[in-house]
C-alpha cells in the first residue's frame, strides 16, 4: 500500500478537482479508464498501483468492526458538474463528520456514479453515492451508499433540482438537505484499503461500503445519467491479495 505520508497534499488536490491535471480523462474513447495510467505521469498508479478501486466485494472475512458513526448536521453548499460527476461541496469548517477508529473525519464533498462502481457478488447498482472525508493527518475514508431503483428519495430532489446541466457549470443549494436521509438507518458495512477511483487514483484510501442500499425512482436516475450523457463507473479493478473485512 502506498503510505500516507507525502500523500496529503496529491490527495487533497484530487477530491477538490478531479480535472487540476492537464491531461484530459474520461469514461468513453482514448481517455476511458484502461487508457489513464498512459495519459499523464501523474496517473501511473491507476495502472501499477496494487491497492486499486472499485472492487467486487465477494469473499469476505469476519471481523469485530468499530461502528460507522455519521454527524451530518450541516448539509453542502454548492453543486458542481465537473463533466465527470455531479459533486456536492462542504464548507471548508464543515461540522459534517463521521468517527471511526475513535477519529474524526471531516465531510469533504460527495458524489455520484452510475451504474455503481463497487459490486456485491458481481452486481451493479443502478447508481452509488460516495462521501468523501479527511482526518487531521490529509487521509481519506469514502463511504459508499448502493442506490436502486424503487421510491423516489426527496433529499435527492432538493439537488437534482438545482443540478447543472452542463460541464464546469456550479449551482448555490438555498434549501438545507439532510445528509442522514441519504443513508440508510442500518450502517453496518464492509471495509477495504484502496484508492481514488479517479485519476490520479491516488491509494492509501479507506473504503466502507454500506451494506443497505437506499432507493431512487426510474426519473430521478434518468436525470442524472441524461445529464451525464455516458455511465460514469470505473471498472471494477483486482484485490491482489487484499481481504474485505465485515
Amino acid at each position: 500500500m502506498t503510505p500516507f505520508i507525502g500523500k496529503a497534499a496529491i490527495l487533497a488536490l484530487s477530491i477538490v478537482s478531479a480535472s487540476a491535471y492537464a491531461s484530459h480523462w474520461s469514461y468513453e474513447g482514448e481517455g476511458s479508464p484502461e487508457h489513464w495510467g498512459a495519459l499523464d505521469e501523474a496517473y501511473k498508479t491507476c495502472q501499477s498501483g496494487m491497492n486499486q478501486s472499485p472492487v467486487n466485494i465477494d469473499s469476505t472475512i469476519k471481523a469485530h468492526l468499530t461502528p460507522l458513526k455519521t454527524h451530518y448536521i450541516d448539509g453542502p453548499v454548492t453543486l458542481t458538474n465537473n463533466g465527470h460527476t455531479i459533486q456536492a461541496a462542504e464548507k471548508p469548517d464543515t461540522p459534517d463528520t463521521i468517527t471511526l477508529d475513535n477519529q474524526s473525519w471531516a465531510l469533504q464533498q460527495f458524489h455520484f456514479h452510475a451504474p455503481s462502481e463497487n459490486t456485491i457478488h458481481g452486481k451493479k447498482f443502478d447508481m452509488e453515492m460516495h462521501l468523501v472525508h479527511k482526518n487531521a493527518d490529509g487521509a481519506l475514508t469514502v463511504v459508499a451508499v448502493m442506490f436502486e431503483k424503487g421510491a423516489a428519495n426527496a433529499e435527492l430532489d432538493k439537488l437534482w433540482g438545482i443540478m447543472p446541466g452542463q460541464a464546469e457549470q456550479s449551482a448555490t443549494l438555498d434549501t438545507k438537505l439532510d445528509l442522514n436521509k441519504l443513508l440508510p438507518k442500518n450502517k453496518t458495512y464492509w471495509r477495504f484499503s484502496g484508492s481514488l477511483t479517479t485519476p490520479p487514483c491516488s491509494e492509501g484510501v479507506t473504503w466502507v461500503v454500506l451494506k443497505n442500499p437506499m432507493t431512487l425512482s426510474a426519473t430521478q436516475l434518468e436525470k442524472f445519467t441524461h445529464t451525464m450523457h455516458h455511465d460514469n463507473n470505473r471498472p471494477v479493478q483486482s484485490l491482489h491479495g487484499r481481504v474485505v473485512v465485515e
